[in-house]
């Protein structure tokens, strides 16, 4: 044991060790073991209470009280007990050797994964660098095929122009050498044929601006689909928003309701009028009321992504409201519109019945609002009798559709609502 610590340490320093086959050889010449405290006495006996070998000066000395016995009647105890302590460490040992070679087994497996990962990583990086340069091969194309496109257009424009020029010059050179060198005669016979000429090269109709413009942008962040399996970003973009060509639609863009969720999209188009397959624009919305400086509405902008643009509001005042819709700063075609907010939607407070006779058990004071009148001295209205709209209504207000807003605000006494409704039975 002590050969397995350090030499340095203090404790084990002066430490003699010996061979275990020379302590056996010891053992089986017979020398006897001296007490380390009595150097001339042989270790004889065992104290139990101390656990060790002593002598007999021992025993009569600082073991006195102690209960003492010869060792060979208590070697079988302590050895049974050494011999047991060996087999758990014995298995202990087992159990260790069986870890030791499952964690090589597991270092190797660790190794062989790591490998068969770093495999992977190096096809799925080889593979996305050949999607992204196949996909910046695309984009490349997509541009020399953009820029010789609108060459193409500026070339034939120019031609155009070019061709019109020469037969303006052409007209203005002949017609001042006309003016300046012929004939009075000479001028009045060819007066109509030039005039004609001019007349009609003037009201030849031609762009002042080129045909195309330079508006051509990279947008890293677009998605671009698929290529070779891998998803790539990235697209060539020909198409700007054209704020005077964008359009607003939905059904709420006359009227809504107080208290009540309501909308219209906005649809974004390019300068051709073709409508724009991307988002991103920079949308601005104010909702004002007309009439109160204070009152405004916070609306809801939702990017669909694919050129059209949600616009979302809850108006909490009735009253005429003033609606600008801009892109990049400028208003979009129609804006800024007006938007009339009306009063939350009425419930009817009365029954939808077809008659007052009916509905009241043929009370005579029971009247509606429809303004039926019975003869008897009935104060509403039968079935089919003058006065009655000829099918079911409203009790409260008169309207003879079910699913409508009632005509008439709520009761405000209980002397108006038996004017104003009758009873169910």
């Amino acid at each position: 044991w002590c050969l397995l610590l350090p030499r340095r340490q203090k404790k084990t320093a002066s430490h003699a060790v010996t061979e275990l086959e020379n302590a056996k050889d010891c053992s089986q010449a017979g020398k006897p073991l001296l007490c380390p405290s009595h150097p001339t006495e042989e270790l004889q006996l065992f104290c139990e209470q101390c656990d060790q070998p002593v002598c007999r000066d021992c025993v009569l000395g600082r073991h006195r009280q102690h209960p003492c016995d010869f060792p060979g009647n208590v070697i079988h105890r302590h050895g049974d007990a050494l011999r047991e302590l060996l087999k758990s460490s014995q298995q202990h040992m087992d159990t260790l050797e069986d870890v030791l070679s499952r964690v090589d087994e597991m270092g190797g497996a660790v190794r062989s994964r790591a490998e068969a990962v770093a495999a992977e990583i190096c096809l799925f990086a080889r593979g996305y660098v050949k999607a992204i340069e196949e996909h910046r091969d695309r984009l490349l194309k997509q541009l020399e095929d953009l820029k010789v496109q609108k060459e193409n257009l500026l070339h034939l424009q120019k031609a155009q122009l070019q061709q019109l020029l020469l037969d303006m010059r052409t007209g203005v050179e002949f017609t001042e050498h006309l003016l300046m060198s012929g004939s009075d005669v000479e001028i009045l016979v060819t007066k109509g044929l030039v005039s004609s000429r001019l007349t009609k090269l003037n009201s030849t109709a031609y762009s002042t601006h080129p045909s195309v413009d330079d508006r051509i942008q990279f947008s890293p962040h677009e998605r671009a689909g698929q290529c070779c399996g891998y998803e790539v970003f990235g697209a060539v973009l020909n198409k700007v928003v054209d704020p005077a060509r964008c359009t607003l639609h939905g059904e709420d863009l006359q009227s809504a309701r107080q208290n009540q969720l309501s909308g219209f999209t906005l649809l974004c188009k390019d300068t051709t009028g073709e409508r724009l397959g991307r988002g991103g624009e920079a949308v601005q919305v104010t909702i004002t009321h007309k009439d109160k400086r204070d009152c405004a509405v916070k609306p809801t902008v939702c990017d669909n992504g694919d050129g059209t643009y949600c616009i979302s509001y809850i108006p909490e005042e009735p009253g005429l409201y003033a609606v600008c819709v801009c892109v990049k700063g400028q208003h979009v075609q129609g804006s800024p519109f007006t938007v009339m907010v009306k009063h939350k939607f009425r419930e009817h407070q009365g029954v939808f019945h077809c008659c007052t006779f009916c509905s009241s058990g043929g009370q005579k004071a029971a009247r509606c609002a429809c303004g039926g009148t019975m003869p008897g001295g009935y104060q509403g209205c039968g079935h089919g009798h003058k006065g009655h709209p000829g099918c079911h209504h409203w009790s409260c207000c008169g309207q003879v559709k079910e699913i409508s807003e009632c005509l008439c605000g709520p009761p405000s006494d209980t002397s108006q609502r038996s004017l104003l409704r009758t009873v169910a039975l």
